[in-house]
């Protein structure tokens, strides 16, 4: 009995044919990264390859690092594996890998969402037998509304804050969640300042694509200035001394774990928006009947919980162990390194 094409290792996801890992946990020769998220691209690894709209994310959350960037679809070869990225729709640059030797197809989704954010490449279907899936949000009880509903909710609630001479803060991470809000709020309602860590992202982002005007907010910036206008920060910002300049503000999160009852008064914010940048369950669903799969391995998230459903679904489907974390940091208990660089944030602004 051969080993499976790709196996999960206490280092990584592995490839033993090519000798290469996607998304490793620790320092590698060679690895191939779907996303420029802490918890999928980690420092130290000899050759990172990766889509080529990723490859200024990492290095700037990275330094200065040997990396090789593709395009969607290209094949590369390693030893008779061919490997491809495609779409994740995730966040910009977010890839799932395609990996195949002798007619057998492995995917690995990485993170993954299937609508359209308006920033991201959107997801694109990849047919193979075996399907590695994040499970986040693999409950049957996460079901998003369309994010036209939730801009339109974030978008009433800034300006009712602005109509009562109050600065809105909203929450989100500096990667990712941040360039989504900031693409689909209302500009005509006032003006978008940013954290430093924010910020600094987006600088980053915007040599990839178009986003809306920001202000980076620093010593100089003065309270009336804020007063009626929208501030974009990392979660880490919530309660430090840096926020004090915004009173009288109003606070929000946008998360998918703002669909869980008490979110909101667990994260002390006085709002809370369920958007995330992951598949809600029918989205996980979906993406594996389009994959084909006959097999699926879960790995983040309710991964026991959907496992098993999907065993109920005739698949053959199980779990493993990774290092993955998906929005997990959004609750406010990890010490992941995105969220070390938004406190550093504070200190600097």
């Amino acid at each position: 009995m051969r080993s499976p094409l790709l196996e999960f290792t206490d280092t990584g996801i592995y490839c033993a044919q090519a000798d290469i890992f996607l998304d490793p946990w620790k320092p590698v020769k060679r690895a191939i990264i779907t996303h420029g998220h802490a918890d999928h691209s980690r420092y130290g690894h000899g050759e990172y390859i990766t889509h080529h709209k990723n490859v200024p994310i990492i290095r700037h959350r990275l330094g200065e690092i040997s990396v090789n960037g593709v395009e969607w679809g290209e094949t590369f070869s390693r030893n008779g594996v061919q490997f491809s990225l495609h779409p994740a729709g995730h966040i910009v640059g977010s890839s799932q890998v395609r990996v195949e030797y002798k007619g057998e197809v492995w995917v690995f989704s990485g993170d993954y969402k299937t609508e359209n954010d308006g920033l991201s490449t959107p997801y694109e279907n990849v047919s193979c037998h075996t399907f590695i899936t994040e499970c986040t949000f693999g409950l049957p009880a996460f079901k998003w509304l369309p994010q036209t509903e939730v801009f339109r909710d974030i978008n009433e609630w800034w300006s009712q804050n602005k109509a009562e001479g109050k600065t809105s803060v909203l929450f989100g991470y500096s990667l990712g969640k941040a360039q989504r809000l900031l693409k689909h709020l209302d500009t005509e309602v006032g003006t978008i300042y940013t954290h430093g860590a924010i910020e600094n992202m987006n600088q980053v982002i915007r040599e990839i694509t178009p986003l809306p005007h920001t202000v980076r907010i620093t010593r100089e910036t003065k309270k009336e200035e804020l007063a009626g206008n929208l501030v974009l920060a990392p979660p880490s910002a919530h309660g430090s001394p840096w926020i004090r300049k915004m009173v009288p503000y109003v606070t929000a999160t946008a998360s998918g774990w703002m669909a869980f009852r008490g979110a909101r008064r667990r994260r002390a914010v006085d709002r809370g928006f369920v958007l995330s940048d992951h598949c809600d369950w029918q989205g996980l669903l979906a993406s594996i009947k389009a994959s084909g799969a006959e097999k699926v391995i879960c790995t983040h998230g309710y991964s026991e919980i959907f496992a098993r459903y999907l065993c109920e679904q005739g698949y053959d489907a199980r779990t493993a162990e990774t290092q993955y974390e998906g929005e997990l940091a959004e609750m406010g208990n990890s010490s992941t390194e995105e969220d070390r660089e938004n406190t550093a944030g504070d200190d600097q602004n």
